[in-house]
């Protein structure tokens, strides 16, 4: 393991534009959990059992609003999760101007919080709630505190979570600055995901640059487009790699 991290050490010294495309297996380091782990919930209400992939469907916000809102305040939203090392030595390789760009797909903002500022954010962030009348803006506290439906005070609407349900397309301009960052990259890493929710895995076919860093504690379907395979902790590994710089 050592002689990997080692590897990627000298391929990050190389490197003058990397970006970074992740996802869940990020954010699970910080005590957010892959809700795709938690399968068949049952609603004794609705007496279904429903997929998370389904809970988090735009049907199913259209048609239970009631119901998609406690499955998102419990399982989605973690406002007591920080930033691990993973998130920090990212936002380290950009202060350092390594790194052009974080891609994720994640919507939980710890990114940002550890300092990235170039990010683009696939799925959209927990953190911002629009009013689908009005556009007023509502944070992810305002959620939490909410009973049943979160409405607007201004106007009275539905707020609608800023998050890319199943059923929804991506953001036409989020895909096209991830396009057009992986494309001039000459180091693409990809972390902490399974590489199985389209869109979003296609666009690391948009890469044509010399290495392909896999940092994943599971073996993924690009592992053999890979330079370097790593299969452990990604904080641990890009922690260590960007420490030793």
């Amino acid at each position: 393991m050592e002689n990997k991290i080692e590897q990627l050490t000298q391929i990050l010294k190389e490197s003058n534009n990397i970006v970074f495309f992740g996802g869940a297996g990020v954010s699970t380091e910080s005590g957010i959990p892959d809700f795709r782990s938690s399968n068949g919930l049952f609603n004794e209400k609705l007496n279904i059992t429903f997929t998370p992939e389904q809970l988090v469907s735009h049907s199913f916000y259209i048609r239970y609003p009631k119901e998609f809102f406690n499955f998102y305040k419990a399982k989605l939203i973690y406002p007591d999760a920080k930033p691990n090392k993973a998130h920090i030595a990212l936002a380290k390789l950009e202060k350092m101007g390594k790194l052009k760009a974080v891609i994720t797909q994640n919507i939980d903002g710890l990114h940002q919080a550890a300092g990235s500022k170039n990010v683009f954010e696939l799925h959209g962030s927990v953190l911002r709630n629009y009013c689908v009348n009005c556009n007023a803006f509502y944070d992810e506290k305002f959620i939490l505190e909410s009973e049943d439906i979160p409405t607007c005070s201004k106007c009275g609407g539905r707020v609608k979570p800023d998050v890319v349900l199943y059923e929804e397309g991506l953001d036409d301009a989020t895909i096209m600055g991830s396009v057009q960052a992986i494309s001039k990259a000459d180091t693409l890493i990809i972390g902490g995901t399974s590489l199985v929710v389209y869109p979003a895995a296609g666009l690391i076919d948009y890469f044509r640059g010399k290495n392909i860093i896999l940092i994943n504690k599971t073996s993924t379907s690009a592992d053999n487009k890979a330079n370097l395979v790593i299969n452990d902790s990604i904080g641990k590994v890009l922690g260590e790699a960007v420490e030793n710089l």
